[in-house]
Order: C-alpha cells, then structure tokens, then sequence
C-alpha cells in the first residue's frame, strides 16, 4: 500500500538533506515535491497546500549546524498530513447506528458511486460488521437499472444473512427504499442500507432519480463511495456527487491495493467531507475505520 507516494517521501527526505534550507534552492526542491504528488494522484490544490505548508515552515525553523535535517522535516511533513487528513472532521457510522437505535430509530443511510467502485461489496460489509455488533439490517435494491444488480444485492445479503427490499427491475428506486425504511420502523431494525444505481456523472435522470430517493427517504447519511485505485478521478466524482446530494462521508474502497496513495491524502481535503471508512480486502470484515495516524505512519515509512 502507497509503495510509490513513500518512495517519494523518502527521495523527498535525501534532496533536504543535501540542499540549502532557504532560497531558490528550497523552492526548487519543495516545487518538484508538489509536483511528485500530483504524479501520485494527490489533487493539485492538495498538494499545493502540503508545499505551502512545507515552505513556510522550513522558513521559521533553524537547522543546527552539522545536523541531519531529515527527521526534523520528517516530524514536520507528519505534522502537515495530519492537518491535511483530519481538515474534514470524523464520521463514525457505528457510533451513529447506535444514537439512533437508542432513540427507537432505525438509521437510514443512502449509498451513492459509480459502477465499480466496490459500492454493492462496501454495504454488505457494513451490514456484516453490523451484524457482529449484534445490530439488525435490512438492504434496499434501490439500483433498479443495471442488469444483475439485485441478484448481486440479494447473493452478498444470503452469504452475511440479511435480508432485502426488492422490487422489478425498471421500478420506481426510490419506492424500494421508501418500502425498506417502511419495514425496518415496523419490525424495529436498527439500519436500511440503501444501494443505489452507479449513476455516471453526466447521466441527469439518473441524478434525479438519486435526489427523489434522498427526498423520499430523509437519509440520516448520504455516503459516496470511491475506488482508491481510481487516483484524482475519485475526486472528481465526488465534486459531482455533492453538486447533486449531500454528500455526509466516504468510503475509500480498494485501499490496500492502492500503491500510489494520492486520493486518500487528498479526497477529504478537496470535499470538506470525512474518509470514515476504508476497504482492506475481498473478505466481508475488511472495512475498517478510516485512521489519519495508521495513514500518514504508512506513507512516512
């Protein structure tokens, strides 16, 4: 994971310690950084941000003489990821199930991403881990569109034991999880966990058809779904989806196959919005809470 975005760091690291800390010098150095990140799908204004950062501080900090400034840098640069990733604040979706379950409740939450992104994978892991915590579920087949898309729900529903709203295909979506939110109030089910159709960004029907469902059932969370190995492409989405609805959090999915690392150091940043969970595997347990720390010690080295 982040093989690449570390190695830079590290190349980073050997050209402070070999340069003069103030000047042009410096700014070469910090320009060909920035430009290293976005080659490593950090967003551009992301990666901007990390290179003022770095500037000014290196500006107002004095090396002493004979010595290594790479840790110094290194317990800086940490510093600087760590504003980056925790910019947007946190988001922990259990945390919210069990608020609303104490209320009588059950929490609604609406799934939105593309086609591909891990969308359908990431909820039946949320509906397993919730399970484990003794917490009840119920799924919405609000994706009505793509051919295959139910019986996909259906099957990740059979193997972590849920059950599923459905209706035909052509149907109305937003009706299914209209009737899913119906049924889990009636049998006391702590969360609806709404798939919805991969709606492509310049598709406006589609958009529509996610704006009624968000209408109709006043989610308590509306969560965008990525592929890290998508890169700035994921960010891009994201800016889309949040025009449209708003967007409450983001799971990162795919993460541990994500060698670059750019989108989970700049996705949170660029939308205002929390990472609160991120997928580490193909098993239904490998969805983990978003950790800044975990990240930045990964990209470190």
């Amino acid at each position: 994971m982040f093989d690449r975005l570390r190695q830079q760091f590290s190349n980073f690291y050997d050209r402070i310690a070999k340069t003069e800390l103030k000047g042009k010098d410096l700014d070469k150095v910090l320009d060909e950084f920035e430009l290293s990140l976005v080659e490593n799908d950090v967003a551009v204004s992301a990666a901007e941000y990390v290179g003022n950062e770095l500037r000014q501080k290196l500006n107002d900090v004095q090396f002493t003489r004979f010595t290594d400034p790479r840790a110094r840098v290194k317990l800086i640069l940490q510093g600087i990821l760590m504003s980056l990733l925790q910019r947007a604040g946190t988001l922990d979706i259990f945390a919210y199930v069990d608020k609303k379950r104490m209320s009588g409740e059950p929490a609604i939450i609406v799934f939105v991403g593309i086609n591909g992104t891990g969308k359908t994978t990431s909820i039946a892991k949320l509906a397993h881990i919730l399970q484990k915590k003794g917490r009840s579920v119920i799924l919405a087949a609000s994706d009505t569109y793509r051919s295959g898309s139910i019986e996909q729900l259906e099957e990740h529903a059979r193997r972590v034991g849920v059950r599923v709203i459905r209706h035909q295909y052509g149907a109305d979506p937003a009706a299914v999880a209209f009737d899913a939110v119906s049924y889990a109030k009636a049998h006391s089910i702590n969360a609806v966990l709404i798939d919805t159709a991969g709606r492509m960004q310049t598709n406006k029907n589609l958009l529509e058809e996610m704006r009624k469902i968000v209408r109709v059932t006043k989610p308590d969370l509306t969560i965008l779904v990525v592929d890290a190995l998508t890169g700035n492409d994921a960010v891009e989405q994201g800016k889309i989806f949040s025009e449209a609805v708003k967007i409450d959090g983001i799971i990162l999915a795919k993460l541990d196959a994500d060698v670059k690392g750019g989108s989970a150091i700049s996705l949170s940043y660029i939308m205002g919005k929390p990472v609160t969970l991120v997928g580490t595997g193909q098993k239904y347990d490998d969805l983990e809470p978003f950790q800044p720390d975990a990240i930045v010690k990964n990209i470190m080295g």
